[in-house]
């Protein structure tokens, strides 16, 4: 399959306006999405910023009519929000695992998380997960994280998790002082929109939201 990622910002006082008016098409889009196979559909929020996430079946490649029925939907829509991401395009992965697909997801959760750089620090970023690909390896992993992405647009990071519960075991010390290090050393590049680390900083950040699906 293939993963897509988008966002957007939602203007000064737009959102409920924004949740109005998706809601107003979603009975269109959502036909749209069962007519091209477009599956596992969410749309996030945190603060001001809105995260999308599909997928498809690999190489199906949109006609102009797809093309045209989605322009029409999203400008019914369009005055509520800015794009982070370039419409029509994907954002740029910056990491992924994906391991074993779950047919199931009724015991799965997600964890979705956004994040801004700071200023030049977007291949750095990219370096650091590339080299936690290069030590994976391209063996499929076979879990908890069963399909993990990251994307970047704009200066901003979003990351989408699927994590099955079966699997998830109790934190060790060692692996809580590995997140933290990991994560105190993230600090350096970017900063926190929503409230992942909160617990270890301090800090008080924003929930994020799931706003809608589809799948």
């Amino acid at each position: 399959m293939e993963r897509h990622g988008f966002a957007m910002k939602i203007k000064k006082g737009q959102m409920n306006a924004y949740r109005k008016k998706l809601g107003e098409i979603w009975p269109e889009l959502t036909g749209f999405l069962d007519r091209n196979e477009i599956s596992n559909f969410s749309i996030w929020n945190a603060e001001d910023l809105i995260f999308g996430y599909y997928e498809n079946r690999d190489n199906r490649c949109k006609g102009e009519g797809e093309k045209a029925e989605i322009t029409v939907l999203t400008e019914k829509i369009q005055d509520t929000f800015d794009w982070i991401s370039t419409p029509g395009q994907d954002m740029r992965l910056m990491y992924h695992n994906f391991g074993i697909v779950r047919k199931n997801k009724e015991l799965i959760r997600h964890r979705v998380f956004m994040t801004r750089l700071k200023d030049g620090c977007e291949e750095e970023y990219k370096a650091r997960h590339d080299r936690l690909v290069a030590e994976r390896g391209e063996t499929a992993d076979p879990g908890p994280d069963s399909n993990f992405s990251i994307w970047s647009a704009g200066g901003y990071i979003f990351g989408y998790d699927e994590i099955d519960t079966t699997m998830e075991t109790e934190e060790t010390i060692a692996s809580r002082e590995a997140t933290v290090s990991w994560e105190m050393r993230q600090l350096e590049i970017m900063d926190w929109i929503t409230n992942d680390v909160d617990w270890m900083t301090g800090e008080v950040h924003a929930d994020v939201k799931r706003l809608a699906w589809h799948n």
